[in-house]
């Protein structure tokens, strides 16, 4: 491999054909082997072969947080990189992109939500427990040479929570490939009507799956309450639809392809919970779509209030989702919004993201090749 350029390894366990990390990383691994590193990719079985075009793939057979962790460490010799990137809470990394958040920090705020018996059953869920184990080693026993995070909403977590240094935390904000979310009337028109849509309705979309973190039922609610009548809720996404009060919302399922749908709505919503920063508010974003979205999302950081969208406090506060819903009902809105919207998105292309996340690689590879050679000259 010539000088300058590295192997780097990256770890995701499980795959979602509309998961915003699965789609990010292909996008990230698809810039750094265009310019010229090489990859290899750590995951489990549920990945698809035809999903990852980019380089060598290391398939574990552990599903469960920890017992994924404990595998990675036992294979990971076996297939030397340079860097190893996890995209996953595990027992060590070069650096961890801590793209879910922190979910001691998630657990906090989903229990302002909860009742108390729901507060008790989470107590008794063995999956926490592993997790905030996992993300004590990266963090609290700094295992992680370096962080990424996708906010500073993240970075600020994770030096309060677990007093990790701030300045071995790089904030990194997610990208896209501006070009996917471009579309014409044409596709606009034919989106439209295969989702049934009149003229004259407006397309509330919501995409995601883990809809009680990212507020589904606030969007239904707010729907129904919003003054502008003509609005239909777009649902795309994995979920339990018999979990959610009753609703006229069109849930489509999985959707891969989200071009034709971003295309055929009017507005994004996502009254999340927490979330450390919404890829599917970036892509809306791309999409020339107004966001409606809350402060716990990481996203928010990016945009202004009442010009790219809308920001709400508290994800409960239905009333004010449905006040924003009704402002951007509005044709006149939206349209005069749009060139802002467009020219904010510019600023995150996929490009930017990978040339900065390469440049942290290089940064640790070059510090762990000078630690090797102090090493050989001791």
């Amino acid at each position: 491999m010539s000088t300058g350029t590295h192997v780097i390894g990256f770890v995701r366990r499980g795959y979602s054909g509309s998961g915003g990390a699965e789609a990010y990383l292909k996008r990230l691994a698809d810039g750094v082997v265009r310019l010229g590193h090489e990859v290899v990719l750590f995951t489990t079985d549920e990945w698809p072969a035809s999903e990852w075009t980019f380089g060598r793939m290391v398939r574990l057979t552990a599903h469960s947080p920890m017992r994924f962790a404990d595998q990675l460490e036992r294979v990971r010799n076996e297939t030397p990189v340079d860097v190893l990137l996890s995209l996953e809470r595990v027992r060590s990394c070069d650096i961890y992109r801590a793209g879910d958040g922190v979910h001691r920090a998630w657990l906090e705020r989903r229990a302002k939500f909860q009742t108390p018996w729901q507060r008790l059953a989470n107590r008794f869920n063995a999956k926490h427990p592993d997790i905030l184990r996992l993300e004590q080693l990266l963090f609290d026993e700094r295992r992680a040479e370096r962080v990424i995070a996708n906010s500073q909403m993240v970075k600020k977590e994770i030096v309060d929570l677990y007093n990790y240094r701030p300045d071995r935390i790089d904030v990194i904000r997610n990208g896209v490939r501006l070009d996917d979310f471009r579309f014409d009337q044409g596709l606009r028109e034919k989106g439209r009507a295969e989702l049934e849509l009149a003229p004259d309705e407006i397309g509330l979309l919501f995409v995601g799956t883990g809809w009680e973190r990212k507020g589904l039922r606030f969007a239904i609610t707010a729907t129904a309450a919003a003054k502008a009548k003509k609005v239909r809720l777009l649902v795309a996404g994995r979920g339990r639809e018999e979990s959610l009060p009753a609703n006229t919302a069109r849930f489509l399922g999985e959707v891969e392809n989200l071009r034709p749908i971003y295309a055929a709505a009017d507005i994004f919503v996502l009254p999340t919970i927490y979330d450390p920063f919404s890829n599917a508010c970036l892509e809306a974003l791309a999409s020339g779509l107004p966001v409606i979205t809350t402060r716990a999302n990481g996203f928010s950081e990016v945009m202004e209030d009442k010009i790219h969208g809308s920001i709400i406090e508290d994800p409960g506060d239905v009333s004010s989702l449905g006040k924003a819903i009704d402002l951007w009902a509005d044709p006149t809105w939206r349209s005069a919004a749009r060139p802002s919207i467009l020219k904010r998105a510019g600023q995150y292309d996929i490009a930017r993201n990978v040339e900065q996340t390469v440049a942290a690689v290089a940064q640790v590879a070059a510090s762990a090749a000078s630690t090797v050679g102090k090493r050989r000259n001791t």
